[in-house]
Formats: C-alpha cells, structure tokens, sequence
C-alpha cells in the first residue's frame, strides 16, 4: 500500500521516515519529496509497504502523531488523476499560461468607467 505523509519538518529525511514506519512491519521503499528548484523539502512524502494490515496499522498510529517536533498526517495515497496538474493554478493553453488564480476588478474591463468613454484607450 501506498502511504501519503504530509507536514513533515522540513529537516525529515527519507531514512527518518522509513524507521518510523518500519516499527509497523516490512517497508518497501520511503521517500521525502524535494522542490527541485530549491532542493528543499516540500514538507511531505509517500511510504510503500507491501502488507495492508500493516500499513493500516501505520496508518491509525501515526496519523496526527509527532515526528521531528511536527505533527504529521498520514493518509493511504491515492492515485493521482489523469491530467491532474499543480492543482489547478496554472492550465496549458495554447499561447502560453494562464493564471486561474488571479483576481478580477469590480467593472471586469480594465479602464473601463460610467461612461465606458475609455474603451479603446488600450
């Protein structure tokens, strides 16, 4: 089962996150996610076991625990959507990229006033 591990102390190492785990039974592999700009923890990551039960057991034990001075979420990963993106924010389009998460003036026509007199000032 794959296992997902979210708020970890940004000093959590892979090999930190694996021992927690291996308290519950056999782990197959642990792994911290790094931003690969910065090389910096993104603050979660995914553990692989191979028995349920045990991984269930990880699961209700350490879910809301402390590890590294943080309080951990531990969830059973799901598997990520097809065309699932970085949430949503930014979208392909042709032409470049749009920000969906922008905001939008009250008037909705930039420049725009009462008398809509600066409609082809742009």
């Amino acid at each position: 089962m794959n296992i997902f591990v979210a708020k970890l102390n940004f000093k959590t190492t892979s090999e930190q996150l694996e021992e927690t785990f291996k308290q519950f039974g056999e782990v197959s592999s642990a792994k911290v996610i790094f931003d690969k700009l910065t090389n910096r923890s993104k603050g979660y990551g995914f553990v692989e076991m191979p028995n349920d039960s045990e991984a269930y057991a990880a699961i209700n034990e350490l879910n809301e625990s402390q590890l590294d001075g943080s309080t951990i979420i531990v969830k059973q990963a799901r598997p990520k959507e097809e065309g699932q993106n970085d949430g949503g924010r930014f979208k392909r389009r042709e032409g470049g990229f749009r920000n969906e998460g922008g905001y939008r003036r009250e008037g909705g026509y930039r420049g725009r006033n009462e008398n809509n007199d600066n409609r082809n000032r742009y």
